[in-house]
């Protein structure tokens, strides 16, 4: 019995990074040149539950915007001119998709958790 819970709560604590993950992606998304991240899962030791194998940064370019760059010119004054900054490359609709996602497989594996002690529960509310 507790196989399930442990493989549940092993799932829980890598669900938990993935979603941070993506909430750290959204909070940059007009952060310029910020690399979105991702979290890749793989089964835990001895084929039960889950863990987080790595977190990998997404290295494709973000789009370029105009921005307004000063520099000092050789008599010392500032001079405005115009350069192109990268922006972050964070998708926002992915970023939904894997939100979503992530908290579906959370909420499937908190019910594995209260189900697995409601049966506890039965099982002493018998015994005793």
């Amino acid at each position: 019995m507790t196989d399930a819970i442990s493989s549940a709560q092993s799932a829980l604590s890598a669900m938990s990074a993935s979603m941070a993950a993506t909430a750290n992606n959204v909070a940059n998304v007009n952060t310029d040149g910020y690399k979105s991240r991702d979290v890749r899962l793989q089964t835990g030791p001895g084929g039960q539950g889950v863990r987080v194998a790595d977190v990998v940064e997404d290295a494709s370019a973000g789009g370029y915007r105009p921005a307004a760059v000063s520099a000092r010119n050789e008599a010392g004054v500032y001079e405005p001119s115009v350069g192109m900054v990268e922006t972050s490359n964070v998708d926002l609709a992915r970023q939904s998709v894997d939100m979503i996602e992530t908290s579906r497989a959370f909420e499937a594996n908190v019910a594995v958790v209260r189900t697995q002690d409601d049966m506890l529960g039965t099982l002493l509310d018998m015994r005793v």
